[in-house]
């Protein structure tokens, strides 16, 4: 929570998109790249105190390498107000490619904190050789995924290896009409899956595939 005394005027989310070459920058570069943009659209940005100020910019949620998305999020603190009428396009004009902006909406000052708030996301992931692709097995392992009780697995963390079950992070998954796989997944500070280990454990790790970002949930802030 934001205190009572904050600097802080205006707080906007912003949804974009990550898109072409774009997507192989990384989430730490990407929020540098925010810096610059707000800084040519002329935004009164704000920054922390102290010797090595830093602007109050946060991603919602880190992103893969290589994975494109239409629903990443900007929480941006502003030390003024400032109007939302044309904004998208303002920052449009001074963005990269690949950056496109896709909604701006004005949240409360004292609204918890973005990344607190995201609980799952969900993917769409593209079989780049559909052929290699056996679609009625595919959707046998995704029904024997999807009853199973627990997905075991090893992660690791600090250098060991870590036992985790993965079922729970999988909320849904299906193949659609175009024979895309369709992923919900939980992402976020109370569980995390990434689409490569999902990708690991139907057997398709050696798949070439495109991933897609396409939803973004949030926790209530009521």
């Amino acid at each position: 929570m934001i205190p009572d005394n904050t600097p802080v005027k205006q707080r906007l989310h912003i949804t974009f998109g990550k898109f072409d070459a774009l997507r192989y920058t990384s989430n730490l570069d990407v929020a540098k790249l925010w810096e610059r943009v707000l800084r040519r659209a002329g935004l009164p940005i704000l920054y922390s105190a102290g010797f090595n100020p830093r602007p109050r910019l946060q991603l919602a949620s880190a992103l893969p390498l290589g994975i494109s998305s239409e629903c990443e999020i900007l929480d941006v603190a502003l030390r003024e107000p400032i109007a939302l009428d044309g904004l998208a396009e303002r920052l449009q004009a001074v963005s990269p490619p690949g950056l496109r902006i896709m909604a701006i909406v004005e949240v409360p000052v004292r609204s918890p904190a973005l990344q607190t708030r995201v609980r799952s996301a969900e993917y769409r992931i593209r079989f780049l050789d559909p052929e290699a692709v056996d679609r009625d097995g595919l959707r046998e392992r995704v029904q024997s995924l999807l009853s199973a009780e627990s997905v075991d697995a090893q992660r690791e963390r600090k250098g060991r290896p870590v036992a985790v079950d993965l079922r729970p992070l999988i909320y849904d998954l299906y193949l659609d009409d175009q024979g895309d796989l369709i992923a919900h997944l939980a992402v976020g500070d109370q569980g995390n899956m990434r689409p490569d280990e999902l990708l690991a454990e139907l057997g398709l790790a050696e798949q070439p595939v495109s991933v897609h970002r396409f939803k973004l949930h949030l926790a209530d802030t009521e």
